[in-house]
């Protein structure tokens, strides 16, 4: 049992200082208050995946670029952090079969839907209830956190949210849940493939649940913050006040102390290797060994390996002119698209070309006229040859390059991670495999830092519960 002490210090480590990490910080110390003394470990810089990068002195997102309308924690964020909403630039999106464009977006709403029904029917409509379905079932976690209530499991979470459908939503893939609502398999060969590859970069095999998250995304209304989204991961971290250790976690050893159990971090930095003893641990980086070669020692029954792989993506961002007459129009000035997405065709070597705009948008910023150089966001599965380049750019200024394995490989999952590794040491990384997003990471740690304090303080009543609904309508 955990011992009940008197609010003496509680030193903490977080591995990992990207949104997971920098969430997880802010959310453990506004629910144990100053008693804990927060360490966050990160090897490469703040923000993690949320990074920038340099083109003509103007930064650009190099990932982790939208933020979906309804997530509240991320709103939170930004609101406490008194950061801004970026400028909305306009811009129309098409997505690419490798020979002709299947669907164009116009500047006419009644156009758009017109267009959508007359190629795919009511499965537009039939798409956009289901994920308003999933959407709905989902936000009931904030209310949940607003009460203090907890999951030790990510299936128990699930389970609390839509019961063991959602749960079986990890399992199966998204094609097979919205042919069975009704959604042609043409309109899932088009659109929701395209989506996936833009998202995910991988096929409509992703399962249903990581899906639909990604499709709520695609049709909602979103935003970034202004001069960056990487602001909320550093902003968060000076707000807690929290020490950043700039060093790479390789290891925790289990001890014990007065019947308790005590974390030993081990860790390597330029300075050479170093360790420190915590109370807990939240480790926010991917454990998988194609990700990090992380050791856990002395631990009765031992950590398990942790399965599946990821999923390598590469991001180019090139300064150019785009190759319009290989989209079909031969005429610069006529091509009306920013952002082009595109389907699941064997020889297309990329998943989506988007014309970007710079984190800091001035009231006098335009976008670029097609003829004009532009900066292109390229995302593919492997790096670009100067051939693909030449195929898509007419001519261009610089590249920069980025590869990531940034999501799971979504057809390799069998069971969901744990949050739990031992008594007061937690994963966060596994809520990936269930879904990856902004907001997803920022809901697994909250919830990890309510675990957390529930276990700590014994109210064992807060974690799991059955039923939260009716409970937490009583409760108001």
């Amino acid at each position: 049992a955990l011992l009940t002490r008197p609010l003496a210090a509680l030193p903490a480590a977080v591995v990992g200082a990207g949104l997971g990490g920098s969430a997880s910080a802010y959310f453990l110390q506004q629910h144990f208050g100053p008693q804990v003394q927060l360490d966050v470990y990160e090897a490469e810089g703040v923000g993690g995946r949320l990074a920038t990068v340099t083109v003509n002195k103007q930064q650009y997102e190099s990932r982790g670029a939208s933020i979906h309308a309804l997530s509240l924690h991320m709103q939170d964020f930004v609101k406490i952090l008194g950061l801004k909403h970026r400028r909305e630039v306009a811009g129309k999106s098409a997505i690419f079969s490798g020979e002709h464009f299947v669907l164009e977006e116009t500047d006419w709403y009644l156009l758009n839907l017109f267009r959508l029904w007359w190629h795919y029917g009511i499965s537009f409509l039939r798409l956009q209830m289901w994920v308003e379905e999933v959407m709905e079932k989902f936000m009931r976690i904030y209310k949940y956190q607003a009460h203090g209530y907890a999951f030790s499991s990510l299936e128990e979470l699930l389970r609390s949210l839509g019961g063991e459908a959602f749960v079986n939503m990890t399992q199966r893939s998204v094609a097979e849940s919205l042919l069975e609502v009704g959604v042609t398999q043409r309109f899932v060969d088009d659109v929701i493939a395209a989506v996936l590859r833009s998202s995910y970069g991988q096929s409509v095999l992703v399962p249903a649940f990581a899906g639909a998250m990604s499709l709520a995304g695609a049709q909602g209304s979103t935003w970034a913050v202004e001069g960056g989204n990487k602001l909320v991961c550093s902003g968060l971290l000076k707000l807690t006040k929290a020490n950043v250790i700039s060093a790479r976690v390789t290891g925790i050893s289990l001890h014990s102390s007065e019947g308790r159990p005590l974390y030993q971090v081990h860790y390597e930095s330029t300075e050479g290797q170093g360790s420190a003893f915590y109370d807990m641990v939240v480790v926010t980086t991917p454990l998988h060994p194609s990700r990090s070669n992380f050791t856990f020692d002395n631990f009765d029954p031992p950590i398990a390996d942790f399965p599946g792989a990821f999923q390598p993506s590469v991001t180019s961002v090139v300064h150019g002119y785009l190759n319009s007459s290989y989209f079909g129009f031969p005429d610069p000035k006529l091509f009306p698209f920013t952002s082009i997405l595109t389907t699941d065709t064997p020889d297309l070597f990329f998943h989506a070309v988007d014309n970007i705009c710079p984190v800091n948008i001035s009231a006098a910023f335009r976008r670029k006229q097609p003829q004009e150089a532009a900066v292109w966001r390229v995302l593919s599965q492997q790096p670009l040859d100067k051939h693909q380049l030449k195929t898509l750019f007419r001519s261009y200024y610089s590249v920069q390059v980025a590869e990531w394995q940034t999501y799971p490989r979504y057809d390799a999952a069998k069971a969901l991670p744990p949050i739990v590794l031992h008594e007061n040491l937690f994963y966060l990384s596994g809520v990936e495999w269930v879904a990856s997003s902004m907001e997803m990471i920022a809901v697994a740690a909250k919830n990890v830092a309510l675990l957390a304090y529930n276990r700590w303080h014994q109210e064992l009543e807060k974690i799991d519960q059955k039923d939260l609904m009716h409970k937490v309508k009583t409760e108001l």
